[in-house]
């Protein structure tokens, strides 16, 4: 761990790594490995506007990180359908292999993935599926007793697996009859639980044959599903779907030409089957053959995954992409704080002034209760050590209230600025917390903190000091030395500076500033500024 990452990084908030990174604890596979296997995943991360990196927002979307994924030498690709399941993302593939993907996430934002498990879809006889005819799986989805149904095109079927690395059970399903007579490449796409039953639907629309189909009082209903416009004039088709408890079903639609590429769209409809187009995804947006859809809901707020079939083309990605469905956000009721007693002493304190670019920021240095943090700040304030300094790193936390997040500025640990090290002042012993508005130092262990601090735009208060924890970090936490007294609006301002999606290296991925935000001066309150 380095310095530079240490303010959180023993968090449980951070604890991943990001950008172009080897899946851990894998092994060397082939394609066809035979029974399961673990494959070996090189990760790229994609914007969603790679002409405007901060622009994360697609119609109803907020766009929560992506990748890009490598083929590699096991040919990973194919990606045909995803469901979410117990913290794992479920697939199945166009040459019938299954997929279990862990994912690497951070506050609800997708950083990359950590390991990929793969295994063939078998008969009911335990025998590969092989071969275009037999093996096409398109669709996945996971039933209340925990098995899976798997659809398959050109031989249009159902079959149901206890496991995915078990055997395949014929089905009869009333809902394979959608795709009746259907075209050998034109079958069941789409395959999804709601509360009301299955709902399934065909890669076509806008013929004599509608192209979804529900079940509904222990019968079946028909419907179609347009797509919006305007991958409607680019005959695009759904590819996927899946249901939120509440009922609503989103159904992902795509389109492509090789004169206008792709093009693709989520519609949402409710229980009735009313339709409403939740997003069109048109260029410069991030584009490829999107066929996977899956829905996760995570307390008060619904998350779709997407994820494109490269066909095992050079000329298509691998991409796996996470939204939040803004409209979709609920408000959870929390539970009141407890009562504690107040403390109404009142401790001595400086008043400090730190001036940037972007405005002055007044703290308040806790004197009394931090005397050698405090002394430390003080040091490199009066001897111009921070002068010249930035403010180079913002943690955008996604959870209310908003923004939040801090962010961290200082010496960036250069040899020629830094003094030695100081003692540790833990929380448990100051009586200071990491609340909105704190000032906290940076620091790899206890006695390492030198030049670096961070403020916390909101209550960061697991970053105080854990006396019962059996982990050093956790148990010593970090050291609060002061408080913003005046100019949370030049914090908050500085945390909202645009971040550079490739800067900076493991967890600091994504929070480095494109920008830095330059420190002029830092000098007691009662100082004239030279």
């Amino acid at each position: 761990m380095t310095v530079l990452s240490s303010l959180i990084a023993s968090t449980a908030l951070i604890l991943s790594s990001a950008g172009m990174t080897l899946a851990e604890d894998v092994q060397s596979s082939e394609l066809d490995c035979g029974d399961d296997c673990v494959l070996e995943v090189l990760t790229d991360p994609v914007p969603l506007d790679e002409t405007d990196i901060s622009n994360d927002e697609v119609g109803d979307l907020r766009y929560m990180g992506g990748i890009a994924v490598e083929p590699g030498d096991e040919k990973i690709g194919g990606v045909s359908s995803l469901e979410w399941v117990d913290g794992k993302l479920y697939g199945v593939t166009d040459d019938g292999r299954w997929l279990a993907i862990t994912t690497d996430e951070l506050d609800g934002k997708l950083l990359d993935i950590i390991s990929i498990e793969s295994g063939p879809l078998r008969d009911d006889r335990g025998k590969r599926l092989r071969g275009k005819s037999d093996a096409d799986s398109e669709a996945i989805a996971r039933m209340a007793d925990g098995s899976w149904l798997v659809a398959f095109e050109r031989d249009h079927r159902i079959l149901q697996y206890a496991t995915l690395d078990g055997h395949g059970q014929p089905t009869e399903l009333p809902i394979v009859d959608l795709v009746f007579d259907a075209e050998d490449n034109g079958g069941m796409e789409t395959l999804a639980v709601s509360p009301s039953g299955l709902l399934a639907c065909g890669e076509w629309a806008g013929s004599d044959v509608l192209n979804c189909m529900r079940e509904r009082d222990g019968g079946l209903v028909s419907f179609e599903v347009s797509p919006p416009a305007p991958i409607d004039e680019r005959e695009g088709v759904p590819t996927d779907a899946d249901c939120s408890s509440d009922g609503t079903c989103y159904i992902l639609f795509r389109s492509y030409s090789p004169e206008e590429g792709n093009t693709a769209a989520i519609v949402a409809i409710n229980g009735a089957n009313a339709a409403t187009t939740i997003a069109t995804f048109m260029p410069p947006v991030t584009l490829d053959n999107f066929e996977g859809l899956t829905v996760r809901e995570d307390l008060d707020r619904t998350y779709l995954y997407l994820a494109s079939d490269d066909n095992f083309s050079d000329r298509q990605r691998t991409l796996l992409m996470k939204f939040e469905v803004v409209s979709a956000r609920k408000d959870i009721a929390l539970p009141p704080p407890p009562v504690t007693e107040v403390d109404t002493t009142v401790y001595e304190t400086l008043p400090v002034i730190i001036e940037t670019s972007m405005g002055s920021i007044t703290v308040a240095l806790e004197t009394e209760r931090a005397p050698i943090t405090t002394a430390n700040f003080l040091k490199y304030a009066d001897e111009d050590r921070f002068d010249g300094t930035v403010f180079y790193r913002a943690m955008k936390l996604d959870r209310d209230p908003r923004p939040n997040g801090l962010i961290q500025g200082g010496t960036q640990w250069d040899p020629k600025r830094i003094l030695d090290g100081i003692p540790h002042e833990p929380t448990s012993i100051t009586g200071l917390s990491h609340t909105s508005g704190a000032l906290s130092m940076a620091m790899g262990e206890p006695g390492t903190a030198t030049g670096d601090f961070s403020i916390m735009l909101q209550d960061q208060t697991g970053l105080d000091a854990q006396p019962g924890s059996d982990d050093p970090i956790w148990k010593n936490g970090y050291a609060v030395f002061g408080y913003v007294t005046e100019g949370m609006d030049v914090v908050t301002a500085i945390h909202a500076a645009q971040a550079d999606p490739n800067k900076g290296e493991g967890m600091m991925r994504g929070q480095l500033l494109a920008d830095p935000v330059k420190i002029i001066d830092i000098r007691r309150a009662e100082t004239t500024p030279e």
